[in-house]
């Protein structure tokens, strides 16, 4: 047990849970499978030009490593998604939507703390539950087995600090498309 579980024990707070509407998930989802942690491997064709080999290690053969900081910032992701309203982020692997944002917050809002942290910050409305868990140690996680990154909580509640290679697949029925699909 870490010092982190200790003191949240202590105080009578349950370990390894996160606010609702944090939808926990436990170790089998990511167990091994065809390709790493996931059944296939990511699209060959990820939206904003992200790297394909970087997003496959990533995604699926990665526990606990992420893509650089500001590694978003070296895609195209601002550029194409400029003038977007609200943009939904795809499961490299699968195509499944993940999460929708921003909502509940202008996109200068999201950008700004992207920004701040390094990696796409997300909120719980922006989390599509569906398809989106947390595991007690905070990886956020697909179910289908896709490392995402990581819940961190701050002082507005649960923020899933997420790797841009692992959320930038195509939707399943878009996969040939080469423009992202835009809100």
């Amino acid at each position: 047990m870490g010092i982190f579980d200790s003191i949240l024990g202590g105080l009578g707070l349950p370990r390894n849970n996160y606010l609702d509407p944090c939808v926990m998930g436990d170790e089998s989802i990511m167990s091994k499978k065809a390709h790493g942690t996931s059944e296939t491997p990511v699209q060959s064709n990820l939206r904003w030009n992200c790297d394909q080999k970087t997003a496959d290690n990533i995604c699926n053969f990665n526990r606990h490593y992420a893509e650089y900081r500001g590694y978003w910032e070296s895609t195209t992701f601002l550029e194409e998604e400029a003038a977007t309203t609200e943009i939904t982020f795809y499961d490299s692997n699968t195509g499944k939507p993940l999460f929708v944002a921003p909502r509940g917050r202008s996109m200068l809002d999201f950008v700004k703390e992207t920004k701040s942290h390094g990696w796409p910050s997300f909120r719980d409305s922006e989390v599509i539950w569906d398809d989106v868990r947390v595991l007690p140690g905070g990886e956020a996680v697909s179910t289908d087995g896709t490392h995402l990154g990581h819940n961190l909580p701050d002082a507005m509640g649960n923020r899933y600090c997420i790797n841009l290679v692992s959320v930038a697949g195509r939707p399943l029925d878009d996969k040939d498309e080469s423009n992202s699909e835009k809100k």
